[in-house]
C-alpha cells in the first residue's frame, strides 16, 4: 500500500532495531528493565530476551497515580509487576510513544511505592513532542511530529511484529 502524500508511515520493526541498540547503550551490569503497559512492556518483553537478561522484566502500571483519574477513572490494565529489588537498582523504563510525560510521571511515582531505585532512565520507540511537563527520554529512537488530535499507537501481531497505527482522538 503507497501512503498517501503527507501520511506519517513509521516502519515499528526498525525503530525497535534502534532502540535496542540504544537501550544496549545505556545498560550496565545490574539493568533492570521495566516496561509502561502495554506497548512498553511489549517492548519491554522483546528486549529483555534480545539483551539476554535472565528472568522476566518489570511491568508497571500508571493507572493508580494518574493526575486525570478523576475524569477518566480507573482504566482496565495489568497491575504493576516487579519481581526484583528496586531500591538501589538501575532501572530503565520503557514507553511505545512520549508525548505529554503525564504518563512518565505517574509510572515514576509508581516506581517509588516499590523502594528507591538508584537510577532511572527512560528509554522510548518514539517521541512526539507536546510535553506538558519537563520530562524527557534518555533514548528516543525517532522523534516525529503529529497534531494534538492525532494518536500514535503501538500494536503487536500473534508473531510478535510491531507496526504503529495512527489514530484520532476522541
Amino acid at each position: 500500500m503507497t501512503p498517501e502524500p503527507g501520511q506519517l508511515v513509521l516502519d515499528a520493526e526498525a525503530l525497535y532495531r534502534e532502540l535496542l541498540r540504544g537501550v544496549r547503550g545505556l545498560c550496565g551490569p545490574a539493568t533492570r528493565l521495566v516496561g509502561i503497559t502495554s506497548g512498553g512492556a511489549w517492548l519491554a518483553e522483546r528486549l529483555q530476551a534480545d539483551l539476554g537478561f535472565s528472568g522476566p522484566p518489570g511491568v508497571i502500571s500508571s493507572s493508580m497515580h494518574r493526575d486525570d483519574y478523576g475524569t477518566r477513572g480507573l482504566a482496565p490494565t495489568v497491575p504493576t509487576s516487579l519481581a526484583f529489588e528496586v531500591k538501589g537498582a538501575h532501572i530503565i523504563v520503557l514507553d511505545d510513544v512520549l508525548y505529554t510525560g503525564r504518563t512518565i510521571r505517574a509510572v515514576i511515582n509508581e516506581l517509588f511505592d516499590y523502594g528507591r531505585p538508584a537510577c532511572v532512565q527512560l528509554a522510548v520507540l518514539v517521541d512526539r513532542g507536546g510535553r506538558e511537563l519537563p520530562i524527557q527520554a534518555d533514548f528516543a529512537a525517532a522523534r516525529v511530529a503529529l497534531s494534538p488530535s492525532q494518536s500514535l499507537a503501538l500494536r503487536r501481531d500473534a508473531a510478535g511484529t510491531f507496526s504503529f497505527q495512527v489514530e484520532a482522538v476522541r
